[in-house]
């Protein structure tokens, strides 16, 4: 086989492996997109519950725009995210459910920022909690008053209030500033109280309450002293 001959060979096979390379490359990215795709949705679809719940299959959801940052579900703590305006899709249990969100919206600052200063003003509402009944399959989203420049999002802070709407455009519900304490808490709370004994007794023998929650519900009512010498005892 003379030179030639070898040079052609070679040519072919160069031509072969490239044709291999570029259809392997399409492959690769056509699943890297299908992989991005289904990693999206997993993100911005965030379920509510522990477990298999029998109705998770009929789930309504509730969607939440980049401002809208949903902390609490039902009293379990949403996953926080680095991005602070990433719009997420909440999938609820059919029936009652409680959500506790917070309202923030960014505003650059105009003129010179100085070094070490943030070039933004953070306008943040207080926690804010709203319960509804959810229907099966249904959508929800959050409807509120938008501000067109940062004076008019401070005047109206601290009179904030979301309502959740449905498809129809129907408001289900009002949110308002939430205390710290979830409803089923407050619910047990108010019953024992109301009985005339220990507050604290009351709390520490309720069965549905769990720890955290009871620790929450008398730290609300506990004096400024009574907070201090927790706090010393805490850290001791």
């Amino acid at each position: 086989m003379n030179v030639f001959s070898v040079l052609r060979v070679t040519r072919l096979e160069m031509s072969g492996f490239r044709w291999w390379l570029q259809i392997c490359r399409f492959f690769l990215s056509a699943l890297l997109l299908t992989t991005l795709a289904g990693c999206s949705s997993a993100l911005t679809k965030i379920e509510t519950w522990d477990g298999e719940p029998a109705n998770a299959l009929n789930a309504a959801i509730l969607k939440a725009p980049g401002v809208i940052h949903v902390s609490r579900v039902n009293g379990r703590s949403m996953t926080n995210y680095l991005m602070d305006d990433l719009a997420l899709d909440y999938a609820l249990l059919p029936g009652e459910n409680e959500v506790v969100f917070t309202y923030k919206t960014i505003w650059a600052k105009s003129g010179v920022v100085n070094n070490g200063e943030s070039k933004v003003h953070v306008i943040e509402s207080k926690p804010q909690v709203v319960r509804f009944e959810a229907s099966p399959n249904a959508v929800y989203r959050f409807e509120f008053a938008k501000p067109k420049t940062r004076r008019q999002a401070e005047d109206a802070l601290p009179e904030f209030s979301a309502a959740i709407v449905g498809a129809d455009g129907q408001a289900l519900a009002r949110s308002s500033n939430w205390s710290g304490i979830d409803k089923p808490l407050v619910a047990s709370t108010s019953l024992t109280l109301g009985e005339g004994g220990d507050d604290g007794e009351a709390l520490a023998n309720s069965e549905d309450v769990s720890p955290l929650n009871r620790l929450k519900a008398v730290w609300e009512t506990a004096s400024e002293e009574e907070k201090k010498a927790f706090l010393r005892w805490a850290f001791e």
